[in-house]
């Protein structure tokens, strides 16, 4: 058994169309997640994020802002897969599984470090709830439209 076909096939593609495409269906999931479960005024909080909380208050460029940097981060998600798939063939080889823990991933960075250091200073206590629909979610709406689109338009 050998590897190199599938090492061409890698190399030889381009990762621009699978991360604009994992990018945009991740963020548009979680951002549909996010409008049911918080309501329409979700990019106003991810913008406070940045700005801090009288951004909830903020007018159409807070929400876009939000808007923005809620689809950075899904795209820069995407990068970072698609780029660590370059050198590791397994998650192109077992984009379901990746794509599941890359979820879990993506999920714990967000809560653990980028919330922390956001101007919401965001730290327990966690909810074991909140923590597990908070995983479950990431895993199979952002973890796996991203391995998917790797997977699929690569």
């Amino acid at each position: 058994m050998t590897t190199t076909p599938l090492t061409l096939r890698l190399s030889q593609s381009s990762l621009t169309i699978p991360i604009l495409a994992g990018g945009f269906a991740a963020g548009s999931f979680d951002l549909i997640a996010a409008f049911l479960t918080f309501g329409p005024g979700v990019p106003r909080a991810i913008a406070g994020g940045l700005l801090g909380r009288e951004a909830i208050h903020g007018g159409v460029g807070t929400y876009i802002l939000g808007l923005f940097l809620h689809y950075f981060i899904a795209f820069s998600a995407a990068t970072i897969y698609g780029l660590a798939s370059r050198k590791l063939e397994f998650l192109y080889d077992h984009f379901i599984v990746c794509g599941l823990f890359y979820g879990i991933a993506i999920y714990l960075v967000m809560k653990f470090i980028v919330l922390p250091l956001c101007a919401y200073h965001a730290m327990g206590p966690y909810q074991y709830r909140d923590l597990v629909q908070g995983i479950l979610v990431h895993m199979l709406i952002i973890g796996v439209p991203i391995s998917l689109a790797l997977r699929r338009l690569s």
